[in-house]
């Protein structure tokens, strides 16, 4: 994905890997990112033992999303936009987990808004 990377977390364990824009100097929104500081990142997977993933969504969306039983709100959440989505046990569950990052992504980018 064009200006997408991996790297460390800033709010997460080391052993955690994010998903970070390079394109953006600022955090224009911080409802759209775990982290305070650029680069953005609304999106990192926790260590290889855990597999789970916090991520950003629009407020009704990451209601949605909890309520379907996918995940739950973040435990120490800034914003009512973060989720901690459960780790997939099979590839159609691995399907949605994507397909709720690329919603992540786009609400980050301002797409969803």
């Amino acid at each position: 994905m064009p200006h997408v990377r991996e790297g460390h977390s800033q709010v997460s364990p080391a052993s955690s890997r994010a998903v970070l824009f390079d394109d953006l100097d600022a955090v224009a929104d911080a409802s759209t990112s775990l982290a305070p500081l650029p680069p953005l990142e609304p999106v990192h997977l926790h260590g290889v033992s855990d597999t789970s993933l916090h991520l950003c969504l629009p407020s009704e969306r990451a209601r949605e999303v909890c309520d379907l039983g996918w995940g739950e709100p973040h435990e120490y959440a800034d914003h009512d936009t973060e989720v901690m989505l459960y780790g997939p046990r099979t590839e159609a569950e691995l399907a949605v987990v994507l397909a709720l990052v690329r919603e992540s992504l786009r609400f980050a980018r301002g797409a969803d808004r």
